[in-house]
């Protein structure tokens, strides 16, 4: 006999919880919440993509280097003019590394070139054996003065790194896993294919991330988690709070006259060659940023709202929302501290400068670079915040209206396989005992109740005929030791 017979026999793992699809009028309720969002988000997709624009790239735009794969095989100290024509003076000074590179692709693959790298802090430090990145201009593939040395090669690297990521997520989700990693390629596609297309073409980057801010939850969170009605309310609060932070992010960055133009930002108006609202871009990055963590918020209180139903079907939505709040209290501060040490580690490098101005506090908090990682900052945390009772009060309002199977009605209504007690494939090849069929009760005849009960257990007695205890004889003193007689004398004649 095997533990799991013991068990009764359901068809899921909790005595209590909502089985099976949903019940009618929660899919009622669903649908009309969320249709009008999802035919919302396909056609704002439709109406932003770029269809039939043809995007400018590389030289299209200014941009005529080409990378160049090489392999450093010589570093020495030098001079850093190279390339001189025949005859010229060569200085003596020796303030650049000579480093020459065997290119292993492009139009001079196979040969060498030599490279002055200058002896400077800012400059990469090679060594031989290094494979770089050189950034070819386009004009002699033999001159030294066509190639810079840029990077170096990482693919190697990362690649081992996505296979670690993706081997722990596995080994540890199995199937939950698999989703995942499919749900997490599945928002780079909109990432690659939707979002940079349509903000490249000209549209308002603040709708173009809020529709693909959408396209990307329904994905994620579908195929992560699956199709449910605990699913759906994750969605619809993730839904809500996205809404909350663009529009706090919008009248915020106009009332503190946040502009976005930061070098990276400014370069990319330049090579674009047309306007670009770089404020809109900056609200983007903020939406963007929030969504993940928005996730795991909104799933995490769906899911103990629903646990709280199932293990209790008699709450009601006031008890579920006070318990599922005081969960998500808990939870809050935690994913607060994380988004504002994403944003924090982010913005490194731009502290350290500040802090080298030597400005007062206010100066540095109000300048641009760092007020706008401020404004992102509290924009998202805001959302974050008011995530938890949105979602707990969609999870609360469905959860309640759900109807809860309990084990009992669950073991009537689930099929159950007798050859399947439960233990999952590692018990296939096991044989499985058949259950004795339980004995038949015979009837008995009722006795006449007594009051109590007369006689004693040590002889036992009959119960049909009544008698009384009979009491203990009293305990015989202990017998004294006898004296022995003296011995008789005899008589004479």
């Amino acid at each position: 006999m095997r533990a799991t017979d013991h068990l009764p026999a359901h068809g899921h793992g909790h005595g209590h919880t909502p089985t099976g699809p949903a019940s009618a009028p929660v899919r009622r309720l669903l649908l009309v919440l969320l249709l009008p969002l999802v035919l919302a988000t396909v056609v704002g997709a439709l109406v932003l993509y770029p269809f039939g624009q043809e995007i400018k790239t590389g030289s299209e735009v200014g941009i005529n280097h080409t990378p160049v794969l090489g392999e450093a095989t010589a570093v020495k100290k030098g001079p850093c003019a190279v390339g001189l024509p025949e005859g010229a003076p060569v200085p003596q000074d020796e303030g650049c590394f000579l480093v020459t590179v065997t290119m292993t692709d492009g139009e001079a693959a196979g040969r060498d070139v030599t490279i002055p790298v200058p002896d400077q802090p800012t400059s990469p430090q090679v060594s031989v054996g290094d494979e770089v990145v050189l950034s070819y201009s386009g004009t002699e593939p033999t001159s030294p003065l066509s190639y810079q040395l840029v990077d170096f090669q990482r693919g190697g690297s990362l690649l081992l790194l996505g296979l670690l990521f993706v081997g722990a997520v596995l080994v540890l989700g199995r199937w939950h896993g698999l989703r995942a990693i499919g749900a997490l390629g599945l928002s780079f596609v909109v990432l690659v294919l939707f979002l940079l297309p349509a903000i490249l073409a000209g549209e308002d980057p603040l709708w173009v991330a809020v529709v693909g801010a959408g396209l990307i939850m329904f994905v994620v969170l579908y195929v992560s988690h699956g199709i449910s009605a605990r699913t759906s309310t994750a969605v619809l609060g993730t839904l809500v709070s996205l809404a909350l932070i663009g529009a706090l992010g919008a009248l915020f960055g106009a009332f503190a006259r946040l502009t976005g133009l930061d070098e990276q930002t400014a370069n990319l108006v330049t090579i674009l060659g047309h306007g670009i609202d770089t404020r809109g871009l900056l609200l983007a990055g903020t939406i963007i940023g929030a969504l993940g963590v928005l996730d795991d918020v909104t799933v995490t209180q769906t899911s103990a709202v629903w646990e709280l139903r199932a293990a209790n079907p008699s709450m009601g939505f006031g008890q579920l929302y006070a318990a599922g709040a005081r969960i998500g209290r808990d939870h809050l501060s935690s994913v607060v501290n994380t988004l504002v040490m994403a944003y924090a580690g982010a913005a490194l490098p731009l502290m350290l400068s500040f802090a080298l101005s030597g400005q007062g506090l206010g100066t540095i908090l109000t300048a641009q670079d760092v007020a706008q990682e401020i404004v992102q900052t509290l924009v998202g945390s805001i959302g974050l915040v008011a995530a938890v009772p949105v979602t707990t009060a969609l999870a609360a309002f469905v959860a309640s209206r759900e109807e809860v199977v309990t084990g009992d009605e669950d073991e009537k209504s689930a099929p159950v396989d007798e050859d399947d007690d439960g233990g999952g494939a590692e018990d296939d090849d096991e044989p499985v005992a058949e259950r004795a069929p339980e004995p038949t009760p015979q009837p008995t005849t009722p006795q006449p109740a007594r009051s109590r009960i007369a006689g004693d257990l040590r002889y036992g007695y009959d119960p049909s005929k009544p008698w009384e205890r009979v009491s203990p004889r009293p305990a015989q003193p202990p017998a004294l030791p006898k004296r022995a007689r003296p011995a008789r004398r005899g008589f004479d004649g």
